[in-house]
């Protein structure tokens, strides 16, 4: 883990609510391996009342640029505060945090089902694991098409799919209900976003007998386990989700008890 000062080189409004900002080290210190599923922790500055740094899923590493890509939604002050960051400003962060998405060593099916900003690890994933020789397909969900978030992107790296509540775009309905999962089967499963979207997903893995990690949301202040808002319940006891995780194995959690 490193402090680091980092410039912002761009600050794109992706819709109302999520900006896309890319950084990289104010004097160009060379970024530590960064792994999907690992975050960071930003230190909100000329903010009163946001006292805490606020974690942040990194969407994508570019070794080339020595950039990071932060996908940010606006949830509160912080968050605000960050997205209203203009290109030249500089962001004090802790790097990277937590464990990291398990890369298969085997050829395979691979599924990523990401919902609302928790596609932002997903799409670093499946850099990585295009990187590495494989294929894999992208399931994404949202209220509305408005929040289905860096489709060409994801289409740059293998073939999405998407569901929305609205039936805006893809088919009308939660990730869980897409005909894709009816329809072709998976030797591993990958996901991120709203916990009971998560649930679902590992219902459906589980019940399937298909392998199945999820990264965990949970409330993180501190980054490092010292002020326990993230405890999640395991079959190993109650672990800091911030630094046993947030990635974990569906067979680890108890949400299926």
């Amino acid at each position: 883990m490193k402090q680091l000062v980092f410039t912002i080189r761009s600050n794109e409004p992706l819709n109302d609510q999520n900006h896309l900002l890319k950084v990289a080290p104010s004097d160009n210190t060379p970024l530590p391996l960064m792994l999907p599923g690992q975050f960071v922790q930003i230190l909100v500055e000329n903010a009163p009342h946001t006292f805490l740094r606020r974690p942040i899923s990194i969407n994508n590493h570019d070794p080339e640029k020595n950039e990071i890509w932060l996908l940010v939604q606006v949830v509160g002050e912080g968050t605000r505060k960050i997205c209203e960051m203009k290109c030249g400003d500089q962001l004090n962060m802790l790097l990277p945090l937590g464990n990291s998405f398990t890369i298969p060593s085997a050829p395979g099916h691979f599924l990523l089902v990401g919902g609302g900003v928790g596609t932002a690890p997903m799409h670093f994933l499946g850099k990585i694991l295009k990187e590495n020789g494989f294929t894999c397909d992208f399931l994404l969900g949202g209220a509305s098409e408005m929040n289905i978030l860096q489709r060409s992107e994801f289409e740059q790296i293998g073939t999405l799919y998407c569901t929305t509540e609205d039936g805006s775009l893809g088919e009308k309905g939660f990730v869980t209900h897409h005909s894709l999962l009816q329809n072709k089967v998976y030797d591993f499963i990958y996901s991120c976003g709203p916990k009971p979207m998560m649930v679902a997903v590992a219902r459906y893995a589980k019940e399937r007998g298909i392998g199945c990690e999820v990264s965990l949301e949970n409330l993180m202040a501190c980054g490092f386990g010292a002020c326990l808002c993230c405890v999640e319940k395991t079959t190993r006891g109650n672990v800091c989700a911030c630094t046993e995780g947030p990635v974990f194995d569906i067979n680890e959690l108890r949400w299926l008890d």
